[in-house]
């Protein structure tokens, strides 16, 4: 597999940023901006696929609440799901 690591950062910087909903904006814009330079390429990769799901599903799994999706067990749902979001 070929790829940029810095373009899948921006990438990924970008999609959590402008998702459709002004919630999951401010809170996967923070999560994102908060970890992306911790993270390993395998982790770089699961949260692009956690970007590509849905709003409704992201916010019912951030809040513990049911899901029509089935989450992976990776590293990056379980930091996504235990982030403490502070809007300031």
């Amino acid at each position: 597999m070929d790829f940029n690591i810095d373009q899948l950062k921006k990438k990924i910087i970008y999609r959590s940023n402008y998702r459709g909903t002004k919630e999951m904006d401010k809170l996967l814009g923070a999560f994102t901006k908060k970890y992306i330079d911790e993270l390993s390429t395998k982790d770089l990769l699961d949260l692009e696929k956690l970007l590509n799901i849905d709003d409704d599903n992201l916010y019912s799994f951030y809040n513990k609440l049911k899901t029509d999706f089935e989450f992976e067990s990776n590293n990056i749902n379980s930091l996504f799901r235990n982030f403490k979001y502070n809007e300031k």
